[in-house]
């Protein structure tokens, strides 16, 4: 499929306005349930109730609404198999897996600096 160029106006390609495109992709993009659907997915095709048994404690709703959000931008691949009952399957897509890279670099980060961290929210409560 390969990369797009943005045809787009600068404003909307700049994350410090509140009103642009980019704005609006990173405040979706980046929530913890799009973010662990992503590292669940990684290189594999997975059906809704096994992606709901890897990102332990999402809700139906909220892996639903993430779902179609990814698939909105074009991050996930939606796939239904004309079965009884349908067989629907999701996948990343190339632009999918490139964030996939910067998730693992925010997982790589997190057991890189969880003693830190912890030790400091521990100073922080008292």
């Amino acid at each position: 499929m390969g990369t797009r160029e943005f045809t787009g106006s600068p404003e909307d390609g700049d994350l410090r306005r509140a009103d642009s495109l980019a704005r609006q992709i990173f405040s979706d993009v980046a929530n913890k349930w799009a973010f662990l659907i992503i590292e669940a997915l990684g290189e594999r095709t997975l059906r809704f109730s096994e992606l709901r048994d890897e990102v332990e404690g999402v809700s139906h709703k909220m892996l639903t609404q993430n779902l179609r959000m990814l698939e909105r931008y074009g991050l996930v691949e939606r796939t239904v198999y004309p079965t009884v009952p349908p067989r629907v399957e999701y996948t990343l897509t190339e632009p999918g897996q490139g964030l996939r890279a910067t998730v693992d670099g925010m997982c790589g980060w997190t057991h890189q600096y969880l003693g830190h961290i912890e030790a400091a929210r521990r100073r922080f409560d008292g």
